[in-house]
């Protein structure tokens, strides 16, 4: 198995013939996929998404994959394939489009019109190409195959790409219920064909590869909400991701069935069900669903409320019903279901929301105590199944931190695929697949790139140092005034805390010390502001440390006079 070396340099000039395949995001982490494809001079990106933030993250909304090595190519890009519609999918293609807004996007039904209602809010007006399983697109020099795959959202699909070079398959995220509920399978014809034909590289979903077996089927989960619903006495209130088709259809017939009614709460949860609905993707009965104002009027037995924030995200209905923040309180009796997996990261964040809607009176019904989730990623099982159908000559992890790229390779290699045609790359590792080898060939930038309000890729990670110790330690601001002539204390010094856990009042023990460097440092000239402010600051600084073991953020303000 090749994998990357820290100090892979740039990659040489892509050899004739060859094609490149850069990964900017999804390797390494759950979220912000996104892969570019070139042959020829041209570019095929597969997948724009974002990843979402975890605690040492503050104040950030989301994080992009890093444009920068295609930034000055993108005239060069003949298109971008959307496996699938969800966030960590589709969610990066707005800040793409802003650079350059008339690259087309190809994708399924449901895909293009859920990224569409999200670049209608920003704005963007996009060129789409609408493909279903079975077609074949020519995309610049791509010829693009589309397969159906079954996943946690309708309409998913795997893309081949079909290029002199040789034969690309990817799966985008993929399971192989057996049982799904809108009956679409996962083509095993399909791939089975495509392994006849040869598979020179197969870049394969990773997030499951470390679960034995088989995921179970998504209608497993009705027998169990049933019996939830059957069992609560007032209000139920769901969580799930706002693209879970799935499983708020199968939330819908539990409420008819047990006559309750259903109101949505949050923006992209009623967006995204409206449209689902729309397509005709979700089946809902007349009547069934209401607007979340006029709930008041009906008895808590009757009421069904499907909401965000199943990931503990912080600004998500759910958090903010388990913080008092919404107006919707949770109230003793209520029933929460949590109808969602835990993404790696977010563990804390998610136990935190069920201790403070436990704290109100509420029964959580979660994964960990109840059969509300299935998987959308194929399992070892499945993948095993997978790769011996499929036979690829090269195999490349994707999707998936470094545990799961590491066991999806395994079982690529468990199925015969020769160890040294297996790569395991990771963000911005360039894999070029020339005369039918894929080798690990050099890298390229692919930071993370921070969303923060309206700001995008202004917050660095020297930004987020600073507010993880301001958040921990606190700050103190010391403010002097001198003399601009002789550099001697003409006012001050005044400090102030903020968050530390120091009282002003023992300031004063430090006083004499900020007198005494700056008295020796107008003796020896010293009378530049910068070098009087790092004079303070490692004064200040070392006093801290050495009497409380803190090390808050000093911020030293000396104004000359």
């Amino acid at each position: 198995m090749s994998h990357p070396h820290p100090e892979l340099g740039p990659p040489p000039k892509l050899a004739e013939g060859g094609m490149r395949v850069t990964p900017l995001g999804g390797l390494g982490e759950i979220g912000r996929n996104m892969t570019v494809f070139e042959y020829g001079g041209r570019l095929l990106i597969v997948d724009c998404g974002v990843l979402f933030p975890e605690e040492e993250q503050p104040g950030i909304d989301l994080i992009l994959p890093d444009f920068s090595s295609i930034r000055d190519r993108l005239d060069d890009i003949d298109g971008i394939v959307l496996t699938h519609g969800h966030e960590d999918h589709i969610g990066g293609v707005p800040y793409l489009l802003r650079e350059k807004a008339d690259i087309p996007l190809i994708g399924s039904k449901l895909t293009l019109a859920l990224i569409e209602a999200k670049l209608q809010e920003h704005r963007i007006r996009p060129y789409t190409l609408e493909v279903a399983e079975g077609d074949q697109e020519r995309v610049g020099p791509f010829d693009c195959e589309f397969v159906s795959v079954n996943h946690s959202i309708p309409d998913a699909l795997a893309v081949t790409i079909r290029t002199p070079a040789g034969t690309v398959v990817h799966t985008g995220d993929f399971k192989m219920d057996q049982l799904p509920l809108d009956g679409r399978l996962t083509d095993l014809r399909a791939f089975a064909r495509l392994g006849e034909e040869g598979i020179d590289l197969l870049l394969s979903d990773s997030t499951n590869a470390e679960v034995p077996g088989f995921v179970p089927p998504e209608r497993e989960i009705s027998q169990v909400l049933r019996q939830v619903f059957a069992s609560a006495q007032k209000r139920i209130i769901v969580a799930s991701f706002a693209s879970h088709v799935h499983r708020i259809q199968q939330i819908l017939d539990a409420a008819h069935e047990y006559g309750r009614r259903v109101a949505f709460v949050g923006r992209s949860m009623v967006r995204n069900m409206g449209i689902a609905r729309d397509l005709g993707y979700l089946n809902v009965p007349a009547g069934l669903v209401v607007d979340v104002k006029t709930l008041d009027d009906l008895p808590d037995d009757e009421v069904v409320l499907v909401c965000t924030g199943s990931q503990g995200e912080p600004m998500a209905a759910l958090s903010r019903m388990a913080n008092r923040d919404h107006q919707i309180r949770i109230m003793p009796g209520d029933t929460v279901i949590l109808a969602s997996s835990l993404i790696p990261g977010n563990e804390n964040a998610v136990y935190r929301v069920i201790n403070g809607l436990t704290r109100w009176g509420a029964n959580v019904v979660h994964k960990g105590n109840a059969k509300v989730h299935v998987s959308g990623h194929a399992s070892a099982g499945e993948l095993l199944y997978f790769y011996n159908i499929t036979q690829p000559k090269n195999l490349m992890p994707v999707h998936g931190e470094w545990r799961h790229l590491r066991a999806n390779a395994e079982l690529g290699a468990k199925t015969g695929i020769p160890q040294d045609r297996i790569v395991i790359a990771e963000d911005g590792v360039t894999v070029d697949l020339v005369e039918g080898k894929a080798r690990i060939s050099g890298k390229v930038q692919a930071g993370y790139v921070y969303v923060d309000g309206l700001s995008v890729g202004d917050v660095t990670e020297s930004s987020l140092k600073d507010r993880r110790i301001l958040g921990d330690e606190g700050i103190i601001s010391v403010f002097v005034v001198v003399d601009s002539t002789t550099g001697k204390i003409v006012g001050g010094p005044h400090i102030q805390s903020r968050g530390s856990g120091i009282d002003d009042s023992a300031f004063a023990a430090v006083l004499p010390k900020i007198d005494e460097v700056l008295a020796r440092s107008a003796q020896d000239g010293v009378a530049e502001t910068h070098q009087l402010q790092q004079l303070v600051r490692r004064t200040v600084g070392k006093w801290v440390s050495d009497s409380y073991r803190r090390r808050p953020m000093i911020l030293p303000v000396v104004v000359e006079v």
